[in-house]
């Protein structure tokens, strides 16, 4: 099996639209939530939202380019952009027919879906817009970071809900350990805030209805009251090794293991004593030939649903006992928000820039956990040595993956 290592990453966030502004938030304790401007809140509960600030898509696609995506597809591009570039790689020198995409969505457009709904019921089925299923459906995500950048490799589109980054970059790890590609631009995007979005997660009694941005998302606190919905893309360059060491690529870090396993549970909720995910962890673990004493960090799926988070903290315990302990464990959603299908690959490239910095940052607003929940939630930021680091998600539907970051050692 072939090695496969990191060698470039693109955030479009609540909290940044670039890598380097993305992790200097997360170390400053910025947090991205805000009123939420979208629609008319008036009638809705929820009233706060982690939205992407002053995102421009023609910075990276033409002005017809873009109008063809909805705004998933479009943040989709632009983090594949800033990835693909700090990659270094020269796409008019590789052969396009070994990189592959493997870009997930966990809705896709719920936007489009309205809009089109209110036209057919206003004016009849011949108004509805012609490109409706196109920029509707998940899937193109994928396929426009695809066509945007001419990769002709396999092209692939993940739906495990907020499992989807993880599971993206997962299968595409995958992918080039078993020889189909030498390259994959891989994660997930979300931009599922709408009328639509809010009610059906409101529905579930999953949002907080906070009007405090500092005390909305309170992953792992005793105050915590459901996730605040966020928005975006994340996507990295996975090569294999060899790939990377041929054209003298900058490695960022090596992908040491993936776990995915599935709760079989409920719909919504983790199993209560954590097994899938913990099941989860320990392949990834297995697989990178590591024991649960020579990992330090985990980046929690950490939503801050009451459910989530206990059982969550149950898992880990299950993995690894009383090394739990000994790990930091932050949510990156305490800033961002939940990115939904985004979440996973946005907090991989936190578990990579963990691993090359030796630094794990704070869970914003963690003030204090409550009876079993007695991990190190990481209440202020750490520098320690970091050599591992696993990325957590949980999807509805009982999805769990883990990822594995190592640092790279030739």
């Amino acid at each position: 099996m072939k090695r496969v290592v990191v060698t470039g990453m693109g955030v479009i966030s609540p909290v940044g639209n670039s890598v380097p502004e993305f992790w200097n938030s997360l170390k400053e304790k910025k947090v991205g939530i805000g009123e939420l401007t979208r629609f008319d809140t008036s009638a809705y509960k929820v009233k706060l939202a982690a939205q992407v600030k002053d995102f421009d898509p023609l910075l990276t696609m033409d002005y017809k380019e873009a109008k063809r995506m909805e705004l998933f597809s479009q943040y989709a591009v632009a983090a594949s952009s800033e990835a693909i570039a700090d990659s270094g790689l020269d796409l008019e020198r590789e052969d396009a027919t070994r990189i592959g995409v493997s870009v997930g969505c966990g809705i896709g457009s719920l936007q489009i879906m309205e809009q089109a709904h209110a036209r057919l019921t206003e004016k009849g089925p011949n108004r509805t817009p012609p490109l409706l299923v196109p920029m509707m459906i998940t899937n193109m995500a994928a396929g426009n970071v695809a066509i945007h950048f001419g990769l002709k490799g396999k092209c692939t589109n993940v739906v495990t809900a907020c499992a989807t980054g993880t599971h993206a970059i997962g299968d595409a790890y995958r992918a080039i350990q078993c020889g189909d590609v030498d390259v994959m631009v891989a994660g997930g995007t979300e931009a599922a805030i709408s009328p639509l979005g809010v009610c059906g997660f409101m529905g579930l009694t999953a949002l907080s209805t906070s009007t405090d941005p500092l005390r909305a998302s309170l992953p792992f606190d005793k105050n915590r009251s459901g996730f605040v919905m966020g928005e975006g893309a994340g996507v990295v360059v996975l090569e294999s090794l060899e790939h990377a060491q041929q054209r003298g690529a900058e490695i960022l870090a090596e992908v040491g293991g993936y776990g995915a396993t599935c709760d079989a549970y409920h719909i919504t909720s983790p199993e209560e004593n954590g097994d899938g995910a913990a099941r989860a962890m320990c392949l990834a673990m297995k697989e990178a030939e590591l024991s649960a004493s020579e990992v330090q960090y985990i980046n929690a799926h950490g939503t801050g649903t009451h459910h989530n988070d206990l059982f969550e903290t149950r898992a880990i315990k299950r993995a690894f006992g009383e090394d739990a302990y000994a790990l930091n464990v932050n949510s990156t959603k305490s800033m961002t928000g939940h990115m939904l299908g985004a979440a996973g690959a946005a907090e991989f490239i936190v578990c990579v820039k963990s691993v090359m910095e030796d630094y794990i940052h704070a869970t914003a607003g963690f003030e204090e956990a409550e009876d079993e929940m007695d991990l190190n939630y990481t209440k202020e930021a750490v520098s320690r040595t970091v050599t591992a680091a696993i990325s957590n998600s949980l999807g509805f539907g009982g999805h769990n993956g883990s990822l594995l970051v190592k640092k790279y050692v030739r």
